[in-house]
């Protein structure tokens, strides 16, 4: 059974870094494409980034482009994601994602993490 787990999330003020990792057990994370979703309340979830299973290709949101990365290491089943000048409107939960397929549609992915809280505020 796969499963993932995210760790990294905190309290930080806006201008600030923070480093998300998530965890994938069960098979080896290369068989997956990865991606990064987030979520407020009230809200449905959100694309944030997507990197292919070797790291060739990586895609990121308008709204976190050239201020958040995404990259894997397989050889250890992690996944990242290094946040810098962070902003009041990225506070959210921050899940990762695994899927087979090349995609950025939160409804195609069926392996989530359980999540963890970016709170960006002074």
């Amino acid at each position: 059974q796969v499963q993932l787990a995210e760790s990294g999330g905190a309290s930080v003020q806006p201008g600030g870094s923070l480093r998300l990792s998530c965890a994938v057990t069960g098979r080896p994370m290369s068989d997956f494409c990865m991606a990064w979703f987030r979520q407020v309340p009230g809200r449905g979830r959100e694309f944030v980034a997507l990197i292919s299973r070797w790291s060739s290709d990586t895609f990121h949101a308008g709204s976190v482009k050239g201020r958040f990365r995404i990259s894997r290491d397989n050889g250890r089943n992690l996944l990242f994601l290094q946040m810098e000048e962070l902003k009041s409107e990225d506070t959210a939960v921050y899940y990762c994602a695994a899927n087979p397929e090349w995609t950025s549609e939160a409804a195609d992915f069926a392996l989530w993490g359980q999540g963890t809280q970016v709170t960006v505020s002074s």
